[in-house]
């Protein structure tokens, strides 16, 4: 999970540096149809297709609308109708969310400690992202919501991969859900597709696609389901938390945003949280 906080913090920088040259609809199209192929392959190379109850398979491809679909749609609309900062700073909602969603329905114990380190974490998360100044207002609200709601299916998804348990593997839970979902993606973005001219892309925006594509979204979502199974949703959602801190590094190194002190002391917040989580 430390290399998926890697993979999806660094994975900021690579994404605004390929909607820099490329419509964000068409970027969400391609993206996700390298991955769909990626991950299919990946399933039937590593364990073969195994046949599916009715129920689990039409449970999966809910999990797909919901955590593919419509996640991708309200996180790409939410980023391009409100700042970087907002919607950094709402997506401290997702930890909270997972947690009391799991509660809610039963399938998620809260213990104290982790309680504890929640809170500790999610007040890092704020710190980090409160930094770069954000700013609510009436022109931001579309994409504010939209943000949310993207958190909000975050949480669902999340849930809903624990509420399976180990009866489907983690590779195929990703790999049904990724290809029930992405019909919904690619087609969402298909007109932006089919306007692009692929010479107006540079060579270095296409290999930045591909990684996105194969290392954040195929092998993140797979180690993220993995975990989900083996240490439940709340304490895999709190690894969210680090996301930020690894995105204001990135940006430091690569675009020369330089981190202020209020972010240290949300790192060392993130830090501290998912230490007293570990406790018994």
């Amino acid at each position: 999970m430390l290399g998926v906080v890697v993979a999806w913090g660094t994975n900021y920088t690579v994404v605004k540096e390929v909607v820099g040259v490329m419509p964000p609809l068409a970027f969400m199209s391609v993206r996700f149809a390298i991955a769909s192929v990626a991950m299919l392959a990946l399933l039937l190379v590593v364990e073969g297709w195994k046949p599916l109850r009715l129920g689990v398979f039409l449970k999966l491809a809910g999990l797909g609308l919901v955590g593919n679909t419509l996640y991708q749609l309200c996180f790409v609309l939410g980023v391009a109708n409100t700042t970087a900062a907002n919607s950094g700073l709402l997506t401290a909602a997702t930890p909270v969310m997972v947690a009391a969603l799991g509660a809610v329905l039963g399938v998620e114990r809260l213990t104290r400690p982790l309680v504890m380190g929640l809170s500790l974490a999610v007040v890092g998360m704020v710190l980090v992202v409160a930094a770069r100044g954000p700013a609510m207002g009436a022109n931001t609200r579309l994409g504010d919501v939209l943000i949310l709601g993207a958190c909000a299916c975050w949480a669902i998804y999340t849930v809903g991969i624990r509420s399976l348990g180990n009866e489907v593997s983690a590779l195929q839970i990703t790999a049904v859900t990724m290809l029930t979902g992405a019909p919904g993606v690619i087609l969402a973005g298909l007109p932006a597709v089919l306007e692009l001219s692929p010479g107006s892309v540079h060579g270095g925006a296409w290999v930045g696609m591909v990684y996105t594509a194969l290392i954040p979204l195929v092998l993140g979502y797979f180690i993220w389901g993995r975990t989900v199974q083996q240490v439940g949703s709340a304490r895999a959602a709190l690894y969210n938390t680090g996301v930020p801190v690894v995105a204001a590094l990135t940006a430091w190194a690569v675009r020369g945003e330089r981190p202020t002190p209020f972010q240290a002391l949300g790192a060392a917040f993130i830090l501290g949280g998912v230490v007293l989580s570990r406790r018994k």
